[in-house]
């Protein structure tokens, strides 16, 4: 169908109605403003004015959504507990605002039988405004040489305290020219800081120093750091410590990336 913006505001406002409780943003964007800064093997394959809306947590997401989650004995089988946390909330909050649509959700831990993730969520959020991706072309006179180096998203408000989630892409929902592109507010301008940022991801990432490279508005607490400077493996006995798992659960953890925004965790 074809949409207006203020069909657009709609669908993002009842998303933000029920996510942003539990610590989630929610920012619209075209699938052609992705697919235009991709290689064709990575483009989603759906009509560049088809709606998406990328979906992230922010720091409350731990407390509000994700320990009342296992308080709720809510977590099964041995896929990470955070990701079936955010599969539960999108899942839930899809089912109920868009019932019989056809809305694709690609997670950030999810692949592709080639073994390329089914969305590259820091793509996603540069080019939705909502937080921007910061790579080694954006620095000048490069001190590197030939080593590569892993880009990373700041956001205006948490800094590098946040994690992108999820890509929900309304198949049926075309926008028009009404919905304009924003660009992603430039935190880190200067060279020098945003030599400081990639070196600090790249090179120093278990201190994540590199999220503290602007001022934040809320950090983790220290309850969701130890979790998630917890090793993946030793996550779940970690749980059982809280008295959010049953103890005979020996269950073993299943791998999560604590590289954080390499693949949109933490």
């Amino acid at each position: 169908m074809a949409a207006s913006i203020d069909d657009v505001e709609s669908i993002t406002g009842q998303l933000d109605n029920r996510l942003s409780k539990l610590g989630f943003e929610v920012y619209p964007l075209k699938v052609g403003w992705y697919n235009s800064v991709l290689s064709p093997s990575l483009r989603l394959s759906y009509p560049d004015d088809s709606l998406a809306v990328l979906l992230l947590s922010t720091p409350a997401m731990f407390e509000q959504a994700f320990l009342p989650f296992m308080e709720q004995k809510s977590c099964q089988g041995l896929t990470d507990p955070i990701d079936q946390c955010v599969k539960h909330c999108v899942s839930s909050a899809v089912t109920q605002c868009f019932s019989g649509q056809n809305v694709d959700v690609r997670y950030d831990y999810e692949l592709l039988p080639s073994r390329m993730p089914k969305f590259l969520a820091q793509t996603a959020a540069h080019v939705s405004g909502a937080a921007f991706y910061y790579q080694q072309p954006d620095v000048t006179d490069q001190p590197w040489g030939q080593k590569k180096m892993f880009g990373v998203c700041v956001h205006p408000r948490f800094g590098g305290w946040f994690a992108l989630r999820a890509l929900l892409v309304f198949g049926d929902v075309q926008v028009g020219a009404e919905l304009v592109q924003p660009a992603p507010p430039d935190c880190v301008p200067s060279r020098e800081d945003r030599i400081k940022l990639l070196e600090a991801f790249n090179f120093h990432w278990q201190d994540w120093s590199y999220r503290d490279i602007i001022p934040s508005v809320q950090k983790y607490s220290d309850k969701q750091k130890e979790y998630f400077s917890t090793p993946p493996a030793q996550r779940l006995a970690l749980l059982r410590t809280w008295g959010l798992l049953p103890s005979e659960d020996n269950s073993p953890d299943a791998p999560s990336d604590t590289l954080i925004q390499l693949s949109g965790h933490g």
